[in-house]
């Protein structure tokens, strides 16, 4: 398994200004967690839903591919130590992230030229997008396990997309400033 060290943990600076530091992991999920997760969580594995379960990648590929859930975690894995900083003013340092890197899920497929953006489908119909460089980063993941545990079902459980570069982060004049104010 590669390992990787987020270059957001070696800057000099590394909570940004109006953050707080915390050592717990704050739950700010919406909605209503899948009943698969509370299955795992209690120790009474449902598997019916891993066979189930679908990642695809379509839009503007050459040709859509998906996986199980069995076949996604059999992709190779990573490794990926980053910090963790919240829009809501938090901050977590020194996450250790295990799962596949974005850009082993990627090559999957043949991406056509005219994408610049990724769209990132979740449960209970949440979206984001970002462009397409940034969902590439070396240090970015689709994520199963944060600190050698298992994700937790409020925290993105089975799997949820970490990209180490946003949040709060460091322009090129060593100020902390939001990403959606550079995007």
């Amino acid at each position: 398994m590669a390992t990787i060290t987020s270059s957001d943990v070696q800057r000099e600076n590394r909570i940004p200004p109006r953050q707080v530091l915390t050592r717990k992991w704050p739950v700010l999920y919406h909605g209503s967690v899948p009943d698969y997760a509370y299955f795992d969580s209690l120790g009474q594995t449902h598997q019916d839903w891993r066979a189930q379960w679908t990642f695809r990648i379509w839009g503007l590929v050459e040709a859509p591919w998906q996986c199980n859930y069995h076949e996604f975690i059999a992709l190779p894995r990573v490794e990926v130590l980053a910090d963790m900083h919240c829009v809501t003013r938090w901050s977590k340092l020194d996450n250790v992230w295990e799962g596949v890197s974005t850009r082993t899920v990627l090559s999957k497929v043949k991406v056509l030229p005219e994408a610049t953006y990724v769209m990132v489908h979740c449960e209970q119909g949440y979206t984001t997008n970002l462009p397409l460089d940034d969902f590439l980063g070396e240090d970015c993941l689709f994520a199963w396990k944060h600190s050698g545990q298992p994700l937790e079902p409020d925290h993105g459980y089975p799997v949820r997309l970490v990209v180490p570069g946003w949040g709060p982060v460091q322009d090129k004049h060593n100020e902390y400033v939001s990403p959606f104010l550079l995007r």
